[in-house]
């Protein structure tokens, strides 16, 4: 037979026990929610002062000359034209300028993914005599402006006779001491019992790296990735001394030259915030499509 327990005793016990949970309402106070309301308006100000002026830009690069040079800063083109996008497109040399960055680009963010991998894998695990002179050299280049190294860099570049080609203008930028920096810290997390299987197995030095310590530092590779591209997409001072031939001009030289008045007279605001707005976008699109995946120091790490 089955015990039942009488009402009488349930009373009793949910008196004795406190009864079972209720669902609770938490309700907020006037002051809470008159302070998150308060915080909310200053968020919604704050992005309005910065997301203003892109949406200037894009706005007068829709207007004439004259409705630009009128109002500026109105975001209602009147009247609405594509006439600086055709001239950009059409009439000028904007497309090489975009063709050079995409190649340089390209380039400069493989080999930075890879060449910055390998070097911060050395320093993470591999043991050689002036290992840490090496890293304190890396952090001392990382402290150094970058306008200091411009005339050391120029008088190299034309040492080794790549001055004004492809090869001067990507070779330099292959490497950075600030990803080497973030994959050798990456590669230390990751601990030293992954790699032992590895080796028992026979697998060499770069075999365990490749196969089985890098896919592990896919955060750290999304970062270098991310970092590689807006870097040498908006790279202006290296190819200021690395290249003088208009047809190997990129987009930062070219929208310099514009917003500088060298290519056209007058203000020519909507040509020069059409080239603006187009330069942005490829950054604007890496950067969302890679921004959940920015690296977390906790993530890719094995807890012995």
């Amino acid at each position: 037979m089955t015990a039942t327990a009488s009402p009488q005793t349930t009373v009793l016990a949910e008196q004795r026990f406190g009864g079972p949970d209720k669902p609770t309402k938490h309700r907020m106070s006037g002051k809470t929610l008159r302070w998150q309301i308060g915080l909310y308006v200053l968020l919604i100000v704050l992005a309005v002062i910065y997301i203003y002026p892109f949406l200037v830009q894009l706005a007068t690069s829709f207007k004439t000359d004259a409705a630009a040079a009128a109002d500026p800063i109105s975001l209602a083109p009147q009247p609405f034209t594509w006439a600086a996008y055709e001239r950009l497109f059409l009439n000028s040399d904007f497309p090489v300028w975009f063709g050079n960055s995409v190649v340089v680009t390209v380039f400069v963010t493989a080999g930075r993914v890879f060449f910055n991998s390998l070097a911060g894998y050395a320093l993470a695990r591999l043991q050689f005599r002036g290992r840490g002179l090496v890293f304190a050299g890396l952090v001392g280049v990382m402290a150094v402006p970058t306008v200091v190294l411009l005339i050391p860099k120029f008088l190299v570049i034309n040492q080794l006779g790549i001055y004004d080609s492809y090869a001067g203008m990507i070779l330099p930028l292959l490497v950075d001491a600030a990803g080497v920096f973030i994959m050798k810290n990456f590669f230390e997390s990751i601990p030293p019992s992954v790699e032992e299987q590895a080796r028992i197995d026979g697998a060499g030095t770069f075999r365990i790296f490749w196969s089985v310590v890098l896919p592990m530092a896919r955060p750290a590779l999304i970062t270098i990735v991310i970092l590689s591209f807006q870097g040498s997409w908006n790279e202006l001072s290296h190819f200021v001394i690395s290249t003088q031939s208009p047809e190997l001009t990129t987009l930062t030289k070219g929208v310099a030259s514009l917003a500088s008045g060298q290519l056209s007279q007058g203000s020519q605001f909507p040509l020069k915030l059409a080239a603006a707005a187009i330069m942005t976008i490829p950054v604007a699109i890496v950067f969302f499509i890679f921004q959940r995946r920015i690296m977390n120091a906790s993530e890719g790490a094995v807890k012995e």
